[in-house]
């Protein structure tokens, strides 16, 4: 009977085994599969606020972190000694639960090149900047609303971290405290993200219900933010010297 529980035991941690040792033997330092480029396209152009040339370029690395994360799955699957109809099933059944997930993921980094590049960012920064050394206390909620709306902190960085940046020039503030405000303020509104709850609740009595979660987290995620405004403040009042970028050797 022990040893069924041990084996057990060994069998569900397996998958995560599994992905640790591939993930980091794919992109470790030692690995230059995240470096391979099939194909790239690059356009560049003239920021208006910073008086210097700015390019954006799209690659494709398909080794990618994603890949090595589907390479682990491809070896659990093997490992379980999974049939094809099981294989098709959960594919399906993952597809029809994450295709709008997949569909903002391409959208809002699409989304954010075009905002970023096409001067929008800079046309919005400059409109936001005349609030002056208030803005301050506006960074924070900026990125709770991103990723309210994206579920993500990485899209939200995307988004808006190039234009809380300008800001941040425009108003003479330090050049890391806006981009950071928005990052911070973005994982405190992950708890009410709908897709962040969507997953979080996947495997409890919630599914389908995931309104009352965000609600119960909801008040929680207002006090965090009122306390990040406060330490926004505070840094720029009292220590604008942290926020600073490293001198150059």
């Amino acid at each position: 009977m022990t040893k069924l529980a041990v084996g057990e035991v060994l069998g569900a941690w397996m998958p995560f085994a599994v992905l640790v040792v591939v993930v980091v033997a794919w992109t470790g330092p030692w690995s230059d599969l995240p470096k391979i480029v099939w194909w790239q396209s690059s356009i560049a152009a003239q920021d208006a606020i910073e008086h210097r040339a700015v390019s954006v370029a799209f690659k494709l690395t398909p080794g990618a972190g994603g890949s090595a994360i589907l390479v682990a799955w491809i070896i659990v699957a093997l490992l379980l000694r999974l049939r094809w109809t099981q294989l098709i099933e959960i594919f399906g059944r993952t597809f029809r639960q994450m295709w709008g997930a997949l569909l903002v993921g391409v959208l809002i980094f699409g989304l954010a090149n075009v905002f970023n590049f096409s001067g929008m960012a800079g046309s919005l920064a400059n409109a936001f900047s005349r609030i002056g050394p208030a803005f301050v206390l506006v960074a924070p909620v900026l990125g709770w609303i991103g990723v309210a709306l994206s579920g993500s902190n990485t899209s939200t960085n995307a988004m808006f971290g190039h234009f809380q940046m300008l800001v941040g020039k425009l108003l003479g503030f330090p050049p890391l405290l806006l981009p950071t405000l928005n990052s911070v303020g973005a994982e405190i509104g992950k708890p009410v993200a709908p897709q962040t709850a969507s997953v979080g609740v996947a495997t409890s009595r919630f599914v389908r219900n995931e309104g009352e979660v965000i609600r119960h987290n909801m008040a929680w995620t207002f006090f965090l933010l009122v306390y990040l405004v406060a330490i926004g403040g505070a840094f720029y009042l009292l220590a604008p010297g942290l926020m600073q970028l490293p001198a150059a050797e």
